[in-house]
């Protein structure tokens, strides 16, 4: 393809790119360096017959006025990132230096709204991105193993969660773990404890939400890779049944490196969903137990005040978050295409 039919291909798709992400995030970027006008305060004088008081009152002419001089606000710098509500640089060091050992310096640390924001999507991400390929793997051998005549309606079950709209689906399963719902009352009857809530335990919210984000995810990647699976060489497959190769050794050998570029693929995807996580928290109502980067982007946004500096200076490191945890595989893949190249 010439260089010219190429630029006028892409041209389209850059050109939207450009105006829907890149200028965003860096409006995004800016906005985090800038934080509102403090309000002015004027001292005045009121006198009646019983004497004189001083009051202070909010001048709104002059607060006005430096809006309108300065829209943006005051340039700030780094100062949102490294204040309580995000990095916390002056708290973590007053903690480390009083704090015994590092369990309790942690702990203490977990406490401060952001990082426990960040832990909190950190253990998500960890947990619902590896378990949902590999269950959705799982799907996807054992509905290809299937008479043909079963597989449609096998398909249609394993996309169910697809189907069914997530904030929809999340509050099935809230109503379902309630303790008067079936998995509530199966729980309570497991551990021989009739005030079992999983709705007051934070331990138990963060494993519900997890279960729930590996069984809304895992059928994306059931769907990738059923159709990675048909493209497997049947060739390659026979050859390795003769020589007496046997199941495990044809998936472990055959199947998983044929399938090696959509891991890769969907550890991409899943990485920058997960990351992402939101309508998990809000279906569950579970703010009081859960917050993530993003619950912590709408909590400054939905707050009588926003906090629309607070909430760029999150995203910001929202998307920094989600670059390094892509780097690893965006560097592994970037080496073995040059090694093929």
């Amino acid at each position: 393809m010439k260089h010219k039919t190429f630029l006028w291909f892409i041209l389209p798709s850059a050109t939207a790119m450009l105006l829907f992400i890149a200028l965003p995030i860096v409006s995004v970027l800016i906005q985090s360096v800038y934080a509102p006008h403090e309000q002015v305060i004027r001292e005045v004088e009121s006198c009646n017959v019983f004497g004189c008081t001083k009051s202070t009152i909010i001048d709104v002419e002059a607060t006005r006025a430096l809006s309108e001089g300065a829209p943006m606000g005051r340039f700030v710098g780094a100062g949102i990132f490294t204040d309580r509500s995000h990095l916390a640089t002056d708290e973590i060091a007053e903690i480390w230096s009083a704090s015994p050992g590092v369990g309790a310096f942690l702990s203490r640390v977990m406490n401060l709204p952001f990082y426990g924001a960040l832990a909190f999507t950190l253990t998500y991400t960890a947990f619902v991105t590896p378990l949902s390929i590999l269950l959705g793997f799982a799907i996807a051998l054992s509905v290809n193993a299937i008479p043909r005549l079963l597989r449609g309606p096998a398909i249609f079950f394993s996309l169910l969660p697809m189907i069914v709209t997530p904030l929809v689906g999340a509050l099935i399963l809230f109503w379902m773990v309630d303790a008067r719902g079936i998995l509530g009352a199966v729980l309570q009857s497991m551990s021989g404890d009739p005030d079992l809530s999983i709705k007051a335990s934070t331990p138990l919210m963060w494993i519900m939400l997890i279960v729930y984000g590996v069984w809304a995810s895992a059928p994306f990647a059931f769907v990738v890779y059923y159709a990675g699976l048909q493209t497997v060489p049947q060739d390659t497959l026979e050859s390795a049944m003769i020589d007496g190769a046997t199941r495990w050794q044809r998936l472990r050998f055959v199947i998983i490196p044929h399938l090696l570029p959509l891991t890769t693929f969907l550890l991409l995807i899943k990485i920058m969903d997960n990351f992402r996580v939101f309508e998990p928290i809000v279906s569950f109502n579970a703010g009081a137990h859960a917050k993530s980067l993003s619950y912590f982007i709408y909590s400054d946004l939905s707050s009588t005040n926003q906090l629309l500096s607070s909430a760029a200076a999150t995203s910001v490191l929202t998307i920094l978050g989600i670059v390094v945890l892509l780097s690893p595989v965006i560097i592994r893949t970037w080496k073995s295409f040059g090694r093929t190249a």
